[in-house]
């Protein structure tokens, strides 16, 4: 199976330059088939996978959870246990150390790009792009309705993109801004921001987790996307009712601190009509197939040279911005909280988490941990309903226990894609649930590549818009519920 999957990794990666692909998708790709190919060093027993399970997942969920700490120190503890664990089956450090090696080297490609979207970030503030937005919201967008809205704008601007961390670091951040003046549950609000981008990254034709589903098990991109409507729709309209009721009143908006904001932004010069065209260069890049950190590199260079309209920066203070973030100092301290962000050095925080989530993926692919839970599962798998639940856990599994979304994609749409048609289920139900328990379900995680991503970005934590994150948590939860009914389920033809 592994030999298999590096195969079509491979092969799709080398294509992905030439179409609709993107190097985002590229670069995922090549990073995953790494931790693909690692070998399984011992035949790990269920019972012991179980509780080795158990224990990471418990030290990880727990220390955040009871102790709210960040989760690099819990991850390199449960690291440390698997070593232990290791040495006393007999195998040797330098095997384990290599598992772990080679799983944080398959992260660079995440690396590189996270690099371009804290620049991008930081440069979108000072070319006036982020504080255009935040005004142009205050100006148009009801608070009455706000949690609503921001769910449909992100979904919109998401599946214009097609990449749910891009949405969450520039629209998001705009969004999360406006609901510090209107005094809104931030919470909420990222919950908000995290349905709608991923609503919009699932359904986007653009998306390089729709196109890397459809493809991987053979199905036509659109007719993968017209399948997923079954389960996204419901999902949508139901996450749309909640944010409507959940929306404060009119007379609970302080409309003061809205009116301050406005003033507050227009003060620092850098709300301009022009200001928008960066969000527009990212648009139309992304709808010509231009790659993801080419895009993000262009816009940001716009962003930059529109600044000088209405800024007067040095060479020097332009690039200690893009390193360190912009510093406001409008001396209106909510304003400062605001657009104080950005620079390549906030990244270096999800950067180190992800490095450490995906060595600890290393070590547990090495010591044959996820493949023992693998093979498990798949002697269970009698009929269509057991299919599409094991399916669903596995792809909701590979997410907690390696906190890896690509990762969830492949070995569940590797795994299953002969069960499912054993039992007379075309393949589009498999890419379906792909996406419905794998790429929705990564943010939720608050170790995952998008969870500590989206956490930093809009500095509120997993566990605290978690609850709020109701398009993710209804998708996985539908795709089961149709599973076992045998509803919206295409079988074979006979």
């Amino acid at each position: 199976m592994i030999r298999t999957l590096t195969r079509v990794v491979t092969r799709r990666a080398s294509s992905s330059l030439f179409g609709m692909k993107r190097l985002f998708l590229c670069l995922k790709k090549e990073r995953v088939s790494v931790l693909l190919t690692i070998q399984e060093v011992r035949k790990t027993p269920f019972w012991e996978a179980v509780l080795l399970s158990i224990l990471v997942v418990g030290t990880i969920g727990g220390s955040i959870y009871f102790f709210e700490v960040a989760p690099h120190i819990p991850i390199l503890l449960s690291t440390f246990f698997l070593i232990l664990y290791g040495l006393f089956r007999g195998i040797d450090y330098k095997t384990m150390e290599h598992g772990m090696v080679q799983g944080a080297s398959s992260g660079m490609g995440a690396v590189f790009l996270f690099f371009f979207i804290g620049i991008l970030v930081s440069s979108w503030i000072i070319g006036g792009t982020i504080p255009t937005l935040m005004y142009l919201g205050f100006s148009f967008i009801s608070p009455t309705f706000f949690l609503a809205t921001v769910f449909v704008v992100t979904g919109i601007i998401g599946i214009s993109v097609g990449s749910s961390l891009t949405t969450v670091a520039t629209v998001g951040v705009a969004f999360l801004g406006m609901a510090t003046a209107l005094d809104v549950s931030l919470p909420m609000v990222a919950g908000a921001i995290v349905s709608g981008a991923f609503f919009g990254d699932k359904m986007s034709p653009l998306s390089d987790t729709t196109n890397l589903s459809a493809s991987l098990v053979g199905v036509d991109l659109f007719e993968h996307i017209k399948n997923m409507s079954w389960t996204t729709v419901p999902a949508f309209i139901i996450t749309g009712g909640l944010f409507m009721w959940l929306s404060p009143k009119a007379d609970a908006i302080p409309m003061e601190n809205m009116q301050s904001f406005k003033e507050g932004l227009l003060a620092t010069g850098m709300v301009h009509w022009y200001a928008l065209i960066p969000l527009l260069v990212l648009i139309v890049l992304t709808f010509r197939k231009t790659s993801a950190v080419l895009t993000l590199a262009i816009s940001s260079v716009v962003a930059i040279a529109l600044s000088y309209l209405h800024m007067n920066l040095s060479a020097s203070d332009v690039m200690n911005i893009m390193f360190g973030g912009f510093v406001s100092e409008t001396g209106q301290e909510a304003i400062d909280a605001l657009l104080t962000r950005g620079g390549l050095n906030s990244m270096m925080f999800t950067i180190g988490l992800v490095l450490l989530a995906l060595s600890m993926g290393g070590l547990l692919f090495t010591l044959g941990i996820v493949q023992s839970l693998l093979r498990k599962v798949q002697h269970m798998l009698t009929k269509a309903s057991s299919v599409v639940t094991a399916s669903a856990l596995t792809a909701i599994g590979v997410n907690v226990f390696i906190g890896e979304q690509y990762l969830s994609i492949l070995l569940t749409g590797q795994s299953f894609k002969e069960h499912y048609a054993k039992v007379g289920l075309e393949a589009k139900n498999l890419s379906r649930v792909m996406e419905d328990a794998g790429t929705v379900v990564n943010p939720l995680v608050p170790w995952s590549v998008c969870g500590i991503f989206i956490a930093d970005a809009l500095g509120v934590p997993v566990l605290a818009y978690l609850p709020f994150a109701f398009f993710s948590l209804l998708s996985p939860v539908l795709t089961i519920l149709f599973g076992l009914t045998g509803k919206t389920l295409t079988k074979t033809a006979k």
